[in-house]
Formats: C-alpha cells, structure tokens, sequence
C-alpha cells in the first residue's frame, strides 16, 4: 500500500464575505466608466458572465462594445487557451474585465482567471447596475 500523499488543503473562510474580500485583495477593480474607456481603445477584454435570463431580464451591454458573453459556468475553459474549448481571444496576458449583475460574482470569477494564469483579469465595480447607471451603452430589458 502507498502512503498517502500530503495535501495542503485550500483556505477556509468564515462565510462568504471572507472569501469575497480574499479575492478582492488579489484584484485591481475598475469602475464601470474606466471599463468602456479601456475597453473602447482595445485595451482590454469586456466579459458578460451573467445567465442569459439575468441578460434578458436586466438588459445587455450594447452589442457595438464589443463585450464578450461567456456564462460563469464555463469561463475558465473559454479563456484558458491551453483548453480544447478556449475561444480564439483567450490569452493568459490579456486584460480581462469580468462584469456580472452587481460586482460580486465576477470579483470570484476574476480572481479564478487570475489563478489558472490570466494575471490582468479584474473585475468592474458595482457590475451591469454600474455599468446601467453611468448611462454607458446598454440595451434595454426584454
């Protein structure tokens, strides 16, 4: 019999706001009106993680940004170009903007971009809402 290999077993928080803030201190956020102007001069990749419910309900970034939509549920295998399933875009030294509904879930999913090697993914402060709110373009709601 082998003996079991040792582990370092992943950090424990207590609740999800630790985890939340641990992310957060690994990410350089922008604000929703930084984003666009990244964004609008091709330096940086926008990506919509948010369900396509949530984008029919909310509304959606205007198709003219060139904003990416890729589920959270399959980010990391879209943008890890070492995967079969990597869209043509993923680059681990691209400038990633990761937006979702309010700024919470795409402060987790940038933060796991950045651990299988996309060092420039962030996130957008205060997500869609923010993004809405500085009257930045977006569609309306279906």
């Amino acid at each position: 019999m082998r003996p079991q290999q040792l582990v370092e077993p992943a950090p424990t928080y207590d609740g999800i706001d630790g985890m939340l803030a641990d992310a957060r201190s690994r990410l350089t956020r922008v604000t929703a009106q930084r984003a666009y102007a990244l964004v609008a001069a091709g330096d940086a990749l926008l990506v919509d993680i948010r369900p396509a419910a949530q984008r029919s309900a909310e509304g959606e970034v205007a198709a003219d940004v060139g904003a990416l939509v890729v589920e959270r549920n399959v980010l990391e295998w879209r943008l890890d170009p070492r995967q079969d399933a990597s869209l043509p875009v993923a680059d681990l030294e691209a400038r990633v903007l990761v937006l979702c509904q309010e700024g919470y879930t795409s402060s987790l999913a940038a933060d796991s971009l950045q651990r299988i090697g996309v060092h420039r993914a962030t996130d957008v402060i205060g997500g869609f809402r923010a993004w809405r709110a500085a009257g930045l373009p977006a569609t309306r709601a279906r």
